[in-house]
């Protein structure tokens, strides 16, 4: 198995970003993903679970991640913002949810919404390409953008992401590259793969159908005591403090240990 796309999210729920290498920060993320959120007046993510209306926002950002570029329907013109001085942005912002919105950061641990295992997410193109046979005229870059996974890998068969979690209250450790992981668990997902990640408009029977195909094709070797439904997709991972500074890197080879 070969690490064969890194997948970074500067602000939570915006589109991600392709990389040839990601960097691991002290904080066990990787560096630049989702460390930017938007918050409304209560303190409360505005995100595509809470909000599906940010899922019209089409975002593009720098090679610093310190400027996003913007474009939403009906603008006629994208914008250029600046995520280290955010007022302008959050006054744009506000207009088009309708709502005060704040933009935070948190340049080292982020914003993932699994605190114990706030690692990157991981699953195989194999296993996008076989959701992709469940639902007509869903494409592989649309399922990509659905599970919003940080990191990708080929060489096996669908699902073979599976063999990084064990039994419950137990973590698997694996290495990509010279990097050492913890696979946690398969990963809960929320309503947002559900719709189009363009339109934001539902797909119908979505989690229905996900959940009854996810169990019929459940591998031999995934562990079943991890499901307790089967709306799970990709696994939840955790990265040592020993592994903090080290890099991961297109072409990295995984390795169980």
């Amino acid at each position: 198995m070969v690490l064969s796309q890194i997948l970074i999210y500067p602000v939570k729920s915006l589109d991600g970003v392709s990389v040839r290498e990601a960097r691991i920060t002290s904080g066990g993320i990787l560096e630049g993903d989702r460390i930017y959120a938007l918050f409304d007046s209560d303190g409360k993510y505005v995100n595509a679970k809470r909000t599906p209306r940010i899922q019209l926002l089409r975002a593009e950002f720098d090679a610093t991640y310190e400027i996003i570029i913007l474009d939403a329907p009906g603008a006629d013109h994208v914008r250029h913002f600046s995520l280290t001085e955010p007022d302008p942005l959050n006054d744009w912002l506000s207009k088009f949810f309708g709502f005060p919105v704040y933009l935070k950061l948190e340049a080292t641990s982020g914003f993932p919404d699994d605190r114990s295992a706030p690692g990157p997410t991981i699953c195989s193109e194999a296993s996008l390409r076989e959701v992709t046979t469940w639902f007509p005229g869903l494409t592989l870059e649309s399922a990509r953008r659905r599970f919003r996974t940080n990191l990708e890998i080929t060489g096996t068969e669908p699902f073979g992401e599976d063999r990084l979690f064990g039994l419950p209250e137990t973590k698997r450790p694996f290495r990509l590259g010279d990097v050492r992981l913890c696979g946690h668990n398969p990963c809960q997902r929320c309503v947002v793969p559900t719709r189009d990640p363009d339109k934001a408009d539902a797909t119908a029977q979505f989690q229905k159908k996900f959940m009854e195909m996810r169990q019929k094709t459940l591998p031999p070797w995934s562990e079943p005591l991890r499901f307790n439904h089967y709306y799970r997709f990709a696994i939840n991972t955790s990265i040592p403090e020993s592994e903090h500074g080290k890099t991961l890197r297109i072409g990295d080879s995984l390795v169980l240990e």
